[in-house]
């Protein structure tokens, strides 16, 4: 049998059965960022972006995704969350403006919220892409990864940040 989880015995696709899981509780913590322009750093800060606060609306866009990951990902569980939080921290150097995005879900449950740190992550970073677009469509999303997970059967889990190459402490 495979170590996926995911899958039934004839190897195709399922939603893994959680009922006899113990509840407990469950926290994930994920990161994602924007490299962008001078320009787009500073309309950001200055809140000069014409669609509006940059960073609010992004914010309020992760913790919407958050909660409606089941609904992206296919095999995903719906949860109750208990608590989104989303930060940013600019990381500024020599022609490099570099946003990051860091997000904790927390829940009391039967799974994990790994998947929506993650897609809460992504959907900030995406938002911000859209919403600075106009001004410069070269920014970059860097790496969304998983951070740390508190929690569950599988235990805790860090990323050891020495494999991580994108700069991020």
């Amino acid at each position: 049998m495979s170590e996926f989880t995911h899958f039934n015995e004839q190897g195709r696709a399922r939603m893994v059965d959680i009922s006899e899981k113990k509840e407990t509780e469950r926290t994930a913590v994920a990161r994602s960022s924007v490299q962008m322009s001078e320009e787009v750093y500073k309309k950001i800060t200055q809140n000069e972006i014409k669609k509006g606060d940059v960073l609010a609306v992004a914010q309020v866009a992760g913790i919407m995704a958050a909660k409606k990951t089941s609904d992206w990902i296919p095999m995903c569980h719906p949860l109750q969350l208990k608590g989104v939080d989303i930060s940013f921290n600019w990381q500024v150097g020599e022609n490099y403006y570099e946003l990051q995005i860091e997000v904790s879900v927390k829940t009391k449950g039967s799974t994990g919220v790994e998947m929506e740190a993650l897609t809460a992550a992504s959907a900030s970073a995406l938002t911000i892409y859209d919403m600075c677009k106009a001004v410069d469509k070269g920014m970059i999303i860097g790496q969304t990864y998983l951070l740390e997970k508190k929690g569950g059967k599988s235990g805790d889990y860090r990323l050891d940040e020495r494999r991580n190459n994108n700069g991020s402490k």
